[in-house]
């Protein structure tokens, strides 16, 4: 459970949330506590701490005291009650999902989401016969018209993967309410500091914390935040039973990217906008789908719900640039690498293929999508490298 003085500032309380100096000996840090067995003076004992398992050190899989402060910090984080830490972010996909939903159900999943959350929704769970439905991340109120008496989710992604389209939160949320289904959110875009799912009306929030959480890029680690209990012992047991472990040392490396989460992100946001500003007026780029700039869909829900924007986002470039020039172009770069994740310190940049994975739409543009991460790098060095970069399409 979450803990903390909640009249301080946000970010007063990303430097102390999870922290308990008195119980670690003085220390600042919560130490890294590596265990599997934990052991007990009396049956009683043994007894209490099962009934306790997902709250104390029980057995090493259901957590030390390392898991629980990374989970009390992150609850915090997102304003929250409960968290359950797990081994990366499709882990918390995929726990949040099955835990929530049986054979028969209905689930509604954003055609925006990250694609691996797609692949496991037409894979498990369709061979454990939960239906799905994808719909247009745009969709807003009208998600009502593809909503059926036995839908139990909506699973949603805001922005989208790849393509930063902004959902509306607060209007599928009634929706999915009115007819009895959960909400379910990836945020890890904001890092759940520049959105706050549960204002919102998310009943359960997902990160993939390896990537603005951590910080560092060397780390798998994932969070499903809720403020519901019974959700929380739902997936709390689904966790267990699945035998997800989140590792003492990945938690503790959490809680060190948790320390800086509010110097790094307004660093990532400035960069991130100055890059998408500059490509906005090249000659070779389309379109650049950024939710700050009015360019991409939903940039004014952005502008309503969100409070700043992360360092990630996406270009398109125009017509024309085959696939040699794209790899003249991105074989060279000297300060963007090519690898996926993101949300380190590392600028970074991938081609990607929006087309041939959108099933509830078509993607209307042409031209060669490049998904960047702006990482800490100065961002006028970036922009020389993406100025080198593009020169090459042509060369």
């Amino acid at each position: 459970m979450a803990h903390g003085k909640k009249t301080h500032h946000p970010d007063t309380r990303l430097t102390t949330s999870g922290r308990n100096p008195e119980a670690n000996f003085g220390i600042v840090n919560p130490p890294v506590y590596h265990a599997s067995t934990v052991i007990f003076p009396t049956v009683e004992a043994l007894h209490k701490a099962e009934e306790h398992k997902f709250s104390q050190t029980f057995y090493g899989r259901y957590g030390t005291p390392t898991t629980f402060a990374f989970q009390d910090a992150v609850a915090d984080l997102e304003g929250a009650e409960f968290c359950i830490a797990l081994p990366s972010g499709m882990a918390a996909i995929a726990v949040a999902l099955i835990a929530n939903c049986k054979a028969g159900d209905h689930v509604l999943i954003t055609d925006g989401a990250y694609a691996p959350t797609l692949v496991f929704a037409r894979t498990i769970l369709k061979k454990f016969g939960i239906d799905i439905t994808v719909y247009h991340p745009m969709i807003g109120a009208d998600i009502k018209d593809l909503m059926q008496p036995n839908t139990r989710m909506v699973f949603t992604e805001a922005p989208s993967s790849i393509t930063f389209e902004v959902s509306d939160i607060s209007a599928i949320a009634k929706v999915a309410h009115a007819a009895g289904a959960l909400l379910a959110m990836d945020n890890t875009w904001s890092a759940g500091y520049y959105f706050k799912p549960f204002d919102h009306g998310v009943d359960i929030s997902i990160q993939a914390a390896t990537k603005y959480i951590v910080g560092h890029s060397d780390a798998m680690l994932g969070t499903v935040t809720m403020n519901d209990e019974k959700l929380w012992k739902k997936a709390r047991i689904t966790a267990g039973a699945l035998g997800h472990a989140a590792a003492p040392d990945d938690c503790y490396l959490g809680l060190r990217g948790l320390r800086t989460l509010a110097v790094r992100l307004p660093r990532h946001q400035s960069t991130g906008l100055k890059l998408a500003k500059w490509l906005a007026q090249r000659a070779e780029v389309d379109v650049v789908l950024h939710p700050a700039l009015d360019s991409c869909p939903g940039h004014e829900i952005w502008k309503r719900d969100f409070t700043g924007a992360s360092g990630l986002f996406s270009v398109v470039l125009k017509e024309g640039f085959d696939q040699t020039a794209i790899a003249r172009m991105l074989d060279n770069m000297d300060l963007f690498a090519m690898g996926y994740s993101w949300g380190g310190y590392e600028s970074l940049i991938i081609p990607a293929d929006p087309g041939s994975s959108r099933k509830a739409y078509d993607w209307p543009h042409k031209g060669q999508t490049l998904r960047i991460h702006a990482g800490l790098e100065d961002p006028d060095d970036l922009i020389k490298d993406l100025e080198a970069g593009l020169n090459r399409l042509t060369s």
